[in-house]
């Protein structure tokens, strides 16, 4: 077969990227708000209700209005508010992020908190919140803006003698561990003084309104940013099969894992079959009384602390999916969407989506197969620079090796602009990226059992560099096939 030009494959590589980043585009938070919300003077409105709460709140009804913004898309979320909301008395809120905005409000606390791991400002921000928060009473009205990466972003031990250094080994060895996210945030809910719904309870009194730009599935959405503002559906019994599971506890930090030992380890807030008080006589905790439980599933719950709460999805993953599912068909492709191998391996994920690639490019001369989600990385060692779109594109750069002569190419990449340890969003892969990468010195499979394909990818110019998007709406592949 004759070798595909340069010119065509850089063209493939153009499109891919065209796609991606058109669909984050035509995924505007500020498009998606105005759908969904409504201020008319002393009013707000919800355009879409869903049955959680009111639709309609008078705003003139409260003294005091606070906004706690977390994750990756903290900013741009509370710069949306602020501008629709126009100027409110008794406003003050917190806003922490790791990339904090340039303009700034002065009835808004900034911080910057770590990511993927927490830091100082990740501590701060939480103590800062529940400070706050619990100054809220029956006239106070509590926006919560989540987006992804508040897990790490925001982040306070529920047990105050953990130290900021072992948490940060907690959350480094729970990344390595190769879990799915949502069972990974079932025990980082459990270990947090604001996640598993622990920040709402701050505020039981109040009316709260959650926006939420998820990262996680729907069906998971207690699981974005390890669910500060939602009733928390796990429990302490797979909090301590989790541990068994990935065997995980001799390896955590002897503070976090007397923690987890604990006999009376609190449940977390939310509708579960009754077990304990959940807030038990814990050193660390005030005593409460017993609230009633029901092993109903919802988002509001049964717990006084979720009675008034509203939760409204402003954008998700789905949105990013039909976005670029518009832009490939415009371009001429047949489209195909499969999310089915979401919080695989990246291995199993990309010898699956390999395998569904090369039996629809059979029958289509021009395809385009989306797949959205998150795909998950066992650490056997330390890592070298890398995320897991770059690992996966490198997985995938060594099957299309197979096929030299052919328009194939492959995208992945992190609606947030980051992937992993790296400030590329991901990589893109096609026939000749093996061969590329070796005449610059490079061992492909080297790179991908090091954990290190940022190195390679760099090198032969096939990353993909977007910086910090403003948004967090899960991963995107794109395998695009095209006839020569």
């Amino acid at each position: 077969m004759t070798p595909v030009s340069d010119t065509a494959l850089e063209e493939m590589h153009s499109t891919a990227t065209g796609i991606f980043t058109g669909a984050l585009k035509a995924s505007d938070i500020a498009a998606a708000f105005d759908r969904r919300l409504r201020f008319d003077g002393n009013r707000l409105n919800r355009l879409m209700p869903d049955g959680s709460g009111p639709s309609s709140v008078d705003l003139s009804a409260y003294k005091r209005i606070f906004v706690i913004a977390i994750g990756k898309a903290a900013g741009p979320m509370l710069h949306i508010l602020l501008e629709r909301m126009k100027r409110r008395k008794g406003l003050r809120g917190i806003c922490c992020t790791n990339q904090p905005p340039a303009a700034r409000n002065w009835r808004i606390r900034y911080f910057e908190g770590g990511h993927p791991l927490p830091n100082e400002d990740s501590f701060a921000a939480a103590r800062a919140a529940l400070a706050l928060l619990r100054k809220a009473r029956k006239d106070t009205l509590v926006f919560f803006l989540i987006s992804g990466g508040g897990s790490a972003i925001f982040d306070l031990p529920l047990d105050p003698h953990i130290t900021l250094e072992d948490t940060a080994a907690f959350h480094q060895l729970l990344l390595a561990s190769g879990a799915p996210i949502h069972e990974i945030n079932t025990l980082r809910k459990h270990f947090s003084a604001v996640k598993g719904g622990r920040l709402a309870m701050a505020a039981p009194e109040a009316l709260k309104i959650s926006l939420l730009l998820p990262d996680v599935p729907l069906r998971s959405l207690d699981a974005l940013s390890s669910g500060p503002s939602t009733p928390d559906h796990s429990t302490v019994a797979e909090v301590r099969e989790l541990l068994a599971k990935y065997d995980l506890a001799p390896r955590l930090p002897t503070s976090v894992r007397a923690f987890f030992e604990r006999a009376d380890l609190p449940e977390s807030p939310g509708n579960k079959t009754w077990r304990q008080s959940l807030l038990p006589k814990l050193p660390w905790a005030d005593a409460t009384r017993p609230r009633r439980m029901t092993s109903a599933v919802s988002m509001s719950g049964e717990d006084p602390a979720f009675r008034d709460s509203v939760f409204e999805i402003l954008l998700s993953s789905h949105d990013l999916v039909e976005s670029a599912r518009t832009l490939a068909r415009q371009a001429g492709y047949h489209v195909v969407v499969d999310n089915s191998c979401d919080d695989w391996d990246y291995a199993d994920a990309a010898r699956y989506l390999l395998d569904r690639f090369h039996t629809f490019r059979a029958k289509h001369s021009r395809l385009c197969l989306i797949s959205v989600g998150e795909v998950t990385v066992t650490l056997s060692r330390t890592p070298g620079a890398g995320g897991r779109n770059q690992q996966f594109a490198l997985a995938c750069a060594l099957d299309l090796a197979k096929f030299p002569g052919e328009r194939l190419t492959i995208l992945s990449a992190g609606s947030d602009g980051i992937d992993g340890n790296t400030k590329s969003a991901g990589a893109i892969a096609d026939p000749t990226t093996v061969a590329r990468a070796r005449a610059f010195g490079y061992d492909p499979e080297r790179s991908l059992a090091e954990f290190n394909a940022c190195p390679l990818f760099t090198a032969i110019g096939d990353t993909v560099v977007t910086g910090p998007t403003g948004h967090n709406l899960r991963d995107l592949r794109l395998l695009i096939a095209e006839s020569a």
